[in-house]
């Protein structure tokens, strides 16, 4: 947890420094672009429009937008139609100042550091991006133009996936994704599974918001992510071209260049294949380092392009018909990286990658629905039970969402919450990018939709929502210095999720603190019977339990 608020200070510090009289003056020109201010029409609570563009809010509490124009008119549109859930998203991460670095004295030493950070990323932004983002910045609150100017303030957050899994030691993000083709599927045809593990607190994930895009020039699209994001994470064009992003190990970048999540929706935008997409990718400095699986309708298959801040390669599985994506490199031009194969070693995503081959073993023929079952797969390999929330599992029960692609149907299921477990909603981009749309009136195709899973009933389910909260009670009490649980606090808590190292881990730390070292000792013990995360966590807990076998003697 303490990484994750990392996170939080890394961002908003870096967005700060940018408001300094010594920081980019930059604003883009606009003047080329025709503009109509709009006047949104409120049609009820949760549906507005303004001409052919509308916001509304489907029956899984999905947010659905349609917006059509030039770049200017493009970021207006979402804005004037965004502005309320785009800027309670800015107080969800600017909330985060006063909680975490409350000293200004801590405030100041690392404005010094970060105050030149982002001075150079509108060089390296398109024009047209840019203008998109002045027209939505329009609409951001004045509440924050004391961190920055608000269209400096727009493009700094579109970095905010790279920053957060930039940190050392931090994988804010721990995505996994597949495509499977030709044997592999019912029909032949490309299917494509991901889950965007990319977590920065559940009231960041409350407002999904489900982007269908029709630009002036290039492509029209789709992308699922949050209020306020004009850059892909997950999304399909209308050719048929989908991109998702894994974040691979990456040092802590000394300057700012093109956000990952703008390199992947320029692709969407001006790319039919993946020769096209190869091409955008490989003129675009990044900061760094990325998977972008990209499937491609045109080309009947899928490839991984892997982008680094001084690296750049392909994989191409020429003699299979599926590839797996989680967090390292498999490409020729990572063979001798050393970051990455220690990656390999410490993290766990060989360990998900390995899970990935073994449930394809037994899930023969796939289609939307067994990708599904993948997708939300909690346990560890050979089935063993990892606990609820592990990292090494398909399904972390964190993810902001879950995306299916059929890429050759046009077809493409979100899932809606919680995590990845709720109903998949299915969209078919022929019919919405087509006079048909407005025909109906409706973006959803629901007799397609895939049920939600039946986990969501069980008390397991309630058990770990529930473990959550008393984790973050252990947590506070492991902090500060006056806090004492009850004697029954930390049975009940690891009652909740049993077979999670973590809950032992979190107990041993507890009564480290109590100086009750007996206990302490169980509970590390305990926790390295347990499938623990990664190698640098083992490490934690053996050391941990060295510390306190010697207060023992």
């Amino acid at each position: 947890m303490k990484s994750r608020h990392l996170f939080f200070i890394f961002l908003i510090f870096t967005l700060i420094s940018c408001g300094t009289k010594k920081s980019v003056k930059h604003i883009p020109e606009v003047e080329q672009y025709a503009l109509e201010i709009p006047k949104v029409e409120k049609i009820n609570d949760s549906t507005f429009s303004f001409h052919q563009n509308y916001l509304t809010k489907n029956r899984q509490q999905l947010w659905e937008l349609y917006i059509k124009g030039n770049p200017l008119q493009l970021g207006y549109n979402n804005g004037a139609l965004t502005q309320n859930l785009m800027q309670k998203q800015e107080e969800i991460f600017f909330s985060k100042v006063k909680t975490f670095v409350p000293s200004k004295f801590k405030q100041n030493l690392l404005r010094g550091f970060l105050k030149w950070y982002n001075r150079k990323m509108y060089l390296n932004v398109r024009d047209d991006f840019q203008a998109e983002l002045y027209g939505l910045s329009q609409y951001s609150s004045d509440r924050y133009d004391y961190i920055s100017p608000k269209f400096r303030r727009a493009m700094y957050l579109h970095g905010a996936h790279d920053i957060g899994h930039a940190m050392q030691d931090l994988m804010v993000v721990g995505c996994t994704s597949l495509a499977v083709w030709n044997e592999n599927t019912e029909d032949g045809d490309l299917l494509i599974g991901r889950n965007f593990d990319f977590y920065v607190g559940d009231d960041f994930a409350k407002n999904k918001l489900i982007e269908f895009v029709e630009p002036e020039t290039g492509i029209p699209y789709m992308s699922v992510s949050w209020p306020g994001m004009i850059g892909v994470v997950s999304g399909m064009n209308k050719e048929g071209i989908t991109v998702t992003i894994n974040a691979g190990k990456s040092k802590i970048p000394l300057t700012a260049k093109t956000p990952i999540s703008l390199v992947t929706r320029e692709i969407l935008q001006y790319a039919k294949n993946i020769e096209e997409a190869i091409a955008i990718a490989k003129k675009r400095k990044v900061f760094v380092s990325e998977s972008i699986l990209v499937g491609s309708a045109n080309d009947k298959k899928a490839v991984i392009i892997e982008v680094s801040p001084k690296n750049f390669g392909v994989y191409d599985v020429a003699n299979s018909s599926k590839v797996f994506c989680t967090n390292h490199f498999q490409s020729d031009a990572y063979k001798n990286d050393k970051r990455n194969q220690k990656h390999i070693v410490e993290s766990h995503s060989e360990y998900r990658y390995e899970k990935l081959q073994e449930l394809l073993q037994t899930n023969k023929k796939l289609n939307p629905e067994k990708i599904a079952s993948i997708l939300r797969d909690k346990s560890g390999l050979e089935d063993k039970s990892i606990g609820y929330g592990n990292e090494k599992a398909i399904n972390q029960l964190l993810a902001h969402h879950a995306v299916i692609f059929s890429p050759e149907r046009r077809l493409v299921w979100v899932s809606s919450s919680p995590y990845q477990l709720g109903e998949f909603i299915c969209y078919d981009l022929n019919e919405i990018f087509s006079d048909q749309r407005l025909k109906d009136g409706d973006f959803a195709k629901s007799e397609l939709n895939i049920a939600k899973d039946p986990f969501i009933e069980s008390k397991e389910f309630k058990d770990y929502e529930e473990f959550k909260f008393a984790n973050g009670e252990v947590q506070h009490a492991i902090d500060g210095d006056d806090v004492v649980l009850t004697d029954d606090f930390i049975p009940n808590y690891q009652s909740l999720n049993p077979d999670f190292w973590l809950v032992y881990y979190q107990a041993g730390k507890y009564y480290f603190k109590q100086r009750e070292y007996s206990k302490a000792k169980t509970e590390f013990e305990k926790a390295l019977t347990k499938e623990i995360t990664t190698v640098p966590d083992r490490e934690n807990v053996e050391e941990f339990l060295r510390k306190t076998v010697r207060r023992l003697k």
